[in-house]
């Protein structure tokens, strides 16, 4: 007996003889034009890995002055001892309306920031490594800080616009207003890999500090600087 020709399964297409499947990305779609069969997609490049490695740099950049951060002399003014023996640096639930980061990575880094410090910062009373914002909006804040009472706090500033001059591309750190905790602040553009850094950094008799504001430029961290440092550095 004859048997009825055609696809004895109607609702599968029927594959020419000889021809092969033509092979299908993930959602049956063809993979892109260029991009050969059963190749995986390029992975991007992520952001975060780029975090990490500024991130270490800064904390080289603060940890190479550490070995400042040492007693006043007995000739040293009583009332600076006192207001900089009283400063500590946190790192708040907030900085600036950004929610500190929990993203595993990050924090990890935070972590490690902070052990780094506390191993190399010599006398210190605090250290803060903290992220803040948003990475997938572009919107990201890294701290990183140390109390103490400093013997040379302009000493302080100068080794550390010397490393972000080398480590962070960092061409010129003109100098702004520090606040009401007074000292000194200086804030520039930095640049890595392609991207734009705002980077602000201060010292006074108790506190050195960073500020690296990513996608951003020194414009826009001066105009927030005054508010995250107040935030973060703390005198009682």
């Amino acid at each position: 007996m004859s048997q009825p020709s055609g696809n004895p399964y109607p609702h599968q297409p029927q594959q020419p003889y000889g021809e092969q499947p033509v092979p299908q990305q993930p959602g049956g779609y063809p993979p892109p034009a260029g991009q050969p069969y059963d190749a995986p997609l390029p992975p991007k490049k992520s952001k975060a890995g780029k975090i990490v490695l500024i991130s270490l740099a800064v904390v080289l950049v603060l940890c190479l002055g550490g070995a400042a951060i040492t007693w006043f002399t007995v000739k040293d003014e009583v009332g600076d001892v006192v207001d900089a023996a009283n400063t500590r640096v946190v790192a708040p639930a907030t900085l600036a309306g950004r929610k500190q980061v929990t993203d595993p990575e990050l924090t990890k880094l935070s972590d490690q920031m902070v052990t780094e410090m506390k191993s190399t910062v010599q006398n210190e009373t605090g250290t803060v490594g903290a992220f803040y914002g948003d990475v997938a909006k572009q919107d990201l804040v890294m701290v990183v800080a140390a109390s103490g009472v400093l013997a040379d706090p302009k000493k302080e500033m100068d080794d550390a616009i010397a490393g972000l001059k080398t480590d962070l591309a960092v061409q010129e750190m003109t100098t702004t207003e520090p606040g009401p905790l007074g000292g000194e602040a200086r804030c520039g553009d930095g640049k890595t890999e392609g991207m734009p850094l705002g980077v602000c950094v201060w010292a006074d008799r108790g506190s050195v500090g960073l500020i690296v504001v990513f996608f951003k430029s020194a414009k826009e961290a001066k105009a927030e600087f005054v508010t995250m440092r107040g935030q973060i550095e703390q005198r009682s």
